[in-house]
């Protein structure tokens, strides 16, 4: 046997000793990669020690959700929105329930000001949402802040600076004491600026950029001297808002860290705990879900998850996931394709196909066992929810593979179940019966998928339920062939039939169908047994499917007319007809 092989010229197999202690079934070797360059995170940042409560706790309300789209999202674009585009996706953020939206960075660019003076001059924004804006601690920049929101009756300003040691030493130049000094510096110049504009209620929220690579005690000294310094109270909260700026270490650490500050803030019910979770290690719904559980309140992210890098934690799935443990997410997804060609206009970026609960092919199953499963689940959802009383969408969903009902997000279940060359007989047959009304018989459904299987194979792409029905036809109800139906009767007395082979015709009659008609083909030459026979009514007649033995073959045939006693007849021609041509 002779082997092809691809070369790669810039991989470097691994081709060192297999270490010692490896059990024998895992022969993997060291790489020639310079993993020694990256330091651990217990190497990076000090992880404090505490006895762990989030690990028992469960999420039964949503955190207060926070799209960041119009600023964190829109900066991470290779086009950033303009203030149509800014204007679709914050009226989108209205209509789904968003009560708190970051709106932009407004020193940022002349549009993102530009935006902002809109929301203001403009009335659009509802008296239940409050807009927030970014800042970063400058005072140039501060100023022109609260120049965008001057005339809003409500404003978040979100001040930050990054504070992690390596931040500190390379970007800003400063110790802790001197970026300390900064933030103090900049917090009391916002202060104060709020208390000049007295038509806005202003509030605060301080993020210490690369939070979990900062010092925990740094992080505390900061954020209870701002506490303070705002003079925050449970009817003026501050927002201390905790980012995983650059992912470096599990969730379960991140945590950790949520729920040290959690425990230790001041002030408590004057602090709303919010996290930024962002997604280098690909965990960020899980560091967000996780931060919840020790103690966080509030949470940034943008929807379908963009950001710089591998983007903001997805407020879609974060969302979802909960709406899939029976908590209502406060937030309303009941047209994710609205929702989601809505943000791709706006960010001119697509949505993944596989994109947790959004993309176009989530709900879907290719798979012959997934296929199977679903086909049942969603036959026996129907039968509960009609013994309940109830309609299908509100009855307690199990359906195998399908997490939550994709009727919820304004899906339908026609592309639940799709062909192609690794599916089985149960999404075929659920596909014929969905589409065409056709409900086959258990062995049918193996035969044909075979059929299937062979057609898919031999083109390499999708059967669509049009070409599943003219491949069911083609194979099954075959019109053609040296045995044809001349005409069927059926009175009172019994059932009469007249078939024609070779120009002759041959007559029969019996008490039932299956008389009259293998009678005509034994006078015809033709010994047929009927081993198996089904049948249904469907939309303007009846279908009829039977297996016959025909000259020692067992063959399949199937049948359509506007009567069960003519598709019984068209059925039993049909597998005659296969077996002599075969």
């Amino acid at each position: 046997m002779t082997t092809t092989s691809t070369a790669f010229p810039t991989i470097r197999t691994p081709r060192g000793p297999v270490p010692a202690g490896a059990p024998a079934w895992n022969p993997q070797r060291g790489s020639a990669m310079p993993h020694h360059r990256y330091r651990p995170a217990h190497e990076r940042v000090e992880i404090p020690e505490i006895h762990r409560e989030w690990p028992g706790r469960r999420i039964e309300r949503p955190p207060l959700w926070v799209p960041v789209d119009l600023r964190d999202g829109n900066q991470a674009l290779a086009e950033p929105m303009d203030t149509p585009r800014k204007r679709r996706m914050f009226d989108l953020l209205v209509a789904m329930g968003f009560k708190e939206i970051e709106v932009g960075y407004p020193s940022s660019s002349r549009t993102d000001f530009g935006f902002v003076r809109h929301l203001a001059e403009s009335g659009v924004v509802p008296d239940d949402v409050t807009p927030v804006v970014f800042t970063a601690a400058r005072r140039d920049l501060i100023e022109q802040t609260f120049a965008s929101i001057q005339g809003m009756p409500r404003a978040v300003v979100h001040l930050y600076t990054a504070t992690a040691p390596v931040w500190r030493d390379v970007v800003l130049g400063q110790d802790r004491a001197g970026l300390h000094a900064l933030i103090r510096e900049a917090a009391g110049h916002i202060g104060r600026l709020a208390d000049a504009m007295p038509g806005t209620a202003v509030r605060f929220e301080f993020s210490p950029e690369v939070f979990n690579c900062t010092e925990p005690d740094f992080v505390l000294e900061v954020c209870n001297g701002l506490t303070r310094l705002w003079d925050a109270s449970p009817d003026r909260p501050v927002i201390h808002n905790l980012p995983a700026t650059v992912e470096i270490a599990t969730p379960n650490l991140y945590a950790d860290q949520i729920e040290y500050m959690h425990r230790h803030l001041e002030r408590r019910d004057a602090v709303i705990l919010s996290v930024h979770p962002h997604n280098d290690r690909g965990t960020g719904v899980a560091c967000a879900e996780l931060a919840v559980l020790a103690g966080a309140q509030r949470v940034e992210g943008c929807l379908f998850g963009n950001g710089e890098r591998t983007g903001n934690v997805d407020l879609v799935t974060l969302a979802l996931n909960l709406y899939a443990q029976g908590v209502d997410p406060m937030v309303d997804f009941s047209d994710i394709d609205v929702i989601r060609r809505t943000v791709e206009e706006c960010n001119r970026l697509p949505v993944h196909v596989r994109h947790p609960y959004g993309g176009d092919l989530v709900y879907t199953a290719f798979s012959g066992t997934h296929q199977d499963a679903i086909s049942k689940g969603l036959a026996h959802h129907e039968r509960a929810a009609a013994e309940r009383g109830v309609p299908v969408g509100e009855a307690p969903w199990a359906v195998p593979y399908l997490p939550i009902d994709p009727a919820d997000v304004g899906r339908t279940y026609e592309a639940v179940i799709r062909v192609n060359s690794q599916s089985g007989k149960g999404g075929v047959a659920h596909l014929l019966r969905a589409h065409h009304g056709l409900d086959l018989p258990k062995a049918l459904r193996a035969d044909f998928s075979r059929v299937v299987q062979d057609a898919t194979d031999r083109s390499g792409r999708e059967a669509t339920p049009k070409d599943l029905l003219e491949l069911f036809r083609a194979a099954y109800a075959v019109e053609g062939g040296p045995v044809t139906l001349a005409s069927w009767t059926a009175d009172g007395a019994g059932f009469r039939c007249v078939l024609r082979r070779n120009d002759a015709a041959y007559e029969a009659s019996g008490a039932a169908p299956a008389d009259a008609v293998t009678a005509a083909l034994a006078a015809a030459g033709i010994a047929v047994e009927v081993l198996e026979r089904d049948g249904h009514t469907v939309e303007g007649g009846a279908v009829a499917y039977v297996r016959c033995r025909v000259a020692g073959a067992c063959v399949w045939g199937a049948g359509e007319d506007a009567g069960a006693g003519t598709a019984f007849a068209r059925a039993v021609l049909a597998a005659v007809n296969r077996a002599l041509a075969g």
